[in-house]
């Protein structure tokens, strides 16, 4: 029975991975969640782990009194999650947070050992090089969750020694599909949440309106695939049906296909190498009737065209346009900013931030920060104005 840890526990993915996880009869070792006190107590009492983290502190006393009579051992903040991530008893990590919090509580579970199912895109995009060699030299595997990077490791399974000429990574081009600059101008917070296949956390979702999320999943693939940028083709798939493909140097392509359902590639992460009967609807491509395929909108998507320069550069600079944009969708949330001023101070940050190779996580760390504290100086500097 594979034991699991989950960072990321009340979030989409973690309450999926539990759906999974219940099914398959696995064990929970640990539960880790950022602030809802009420459903990470409720899954707790459900699954009796070892250990429970709630990454706000000062919230440690409500979840004490609703888990009060067990003997759940009550852990908070990074330390907490960087525990929870080493645990001898974990076989595998699944870590499903959101943001560049997610990467040091990696390189602990990695250090331990403990094989990862990834779901945090920050991970890679910010420490991709320190991740991967940590990796190799612990013998760890690393299971991508990610709709699209599941599907190119699932058409990889069988292939080992053919070499990849391209990735085919789709995208679903989010609420704001075929608009220009000038549609994009007064949208609102809610109008960007208005996703049209998937259901996803409040950043994500906007990430994926502004195609961040698509330029942050480019930059994970040449970490997790080991490949070129020029070896990666964006294309925008608005049915989210084929979850991406793979051309091998024989110019033949091979795909996956699936309803838009993350408990597909959650369980592929869980349970590999086995397939086993999944809680999700079969897909019927006659229901589909029809898949389109178009190129990206670089000139309209500026996080996107800052995303794909940001890895063309190396070393920091993703690292940076990472911080910035966490900041900077933070802003346009709480309605400081606009939303094309997201692609804005991502650009200026990666441009005026000195960048550099990547060698610690302190380093890491540190252009996260001065990308953030960025951001921050240049909307108090417009507000004040």
């Amino acid at each position: 029975m594979k034991k699991v840890a989950i960072l990321g526990s009340t979030g989409s993915i973690g309450t999926q991975a539990v759906e999974v996880i219940q099914k398959h009869g696995m064990q929970v070792t640990a539960l880790a969640a950022h602030s809802n006190v009420k459903l990470l107590a409720e899954q707790a009492m459900q699954l009796h782990p070892a250990a429970v983290c709630l990454y706000q502190a000062e919230k440690l006393p409500e979840l004490a009194e609703l888990l009060k009579g067990t003997s759940i051992e009550l852990l908070s903040g990074m330390d907490g999650l960087c525990r929870i991530a080493q645990m001898p008893e974990n076989d595998i990590v699944l870590n499903s947070v959101v943001g560049m919090v997610g990467l040091l509580p990696t390189l602990k579970a990695i250090e331990a050992g403990k094989d990862i199912a990834l779901a945090n895109k920050e991970t890679l995009v910010a420490g991709g090089s320190l991740v991967m060699e940590a990796a190799r030299q612990r013998g760890v595997r690393i299971f991508p969750v990610d709709s699209e990077h599941s599907a190119v490791f699932q058409c990889l399974q069988g292939n080992d020694g053919n070499r990849i000429r391209k990735m085919i990574l789709t995208a679903s081009g989010g609420p704001f599909f075929g608009k220009k600059k000038a549609d994009l101008r007064h949208v609102t917070a809610a109008d960007a949440l208005k996703h049209p296949n998937w259901d996803m956390g409040s950043k994500i979702t906007i990430d994926s309106a502004t195609m961040m999320n698509k330029g942050l999943e480019f930059i994970e693939a040449k970490w997790l695939f080991d490949l070129t940028p020029s070896q990666i083709e964006i294309v925008v798939h608005r049915q989210s049906v084929l979850h991406s493909a793979v051309e091998f140097e024989d110019h033949a392509v091979i795909g996956q296909m699936g309803v838009p359902d993350m408990k597909i590639p959650i369980q592929y992460a869980l349970l590999y190498p086995e397939r086993k009967p999944c809680p999700t609807r079969p897909l019927s491509l006659t229901d589909y009737g029809t898949l389109t395929f178009e190129k990206p909108d670089l000139e309209t998507f500026d996080c996107l065209r800052a995303a794909l320069d940001a890895i063309a550069e190396g070393g920091l600079r993703p690292a940076i346009v990472n911080g910035a944009n966490e900041e900077a969708v933070g802003c346009f949330l709480r309605d400081e900013i606009g939303f094309l001023e997201i692609g804005t101070l991502v650009r200026e940050a990666m441009e005026n931030l000195p960048g550099g190779e990547v060698h610690t996580y302190e380093e890491v760390l540190a252009a996260d920060q001065a990308a953030r504290a960025y951001v921050r100086e240049r909307v108090s500097a417009a507000s004040a104005r």
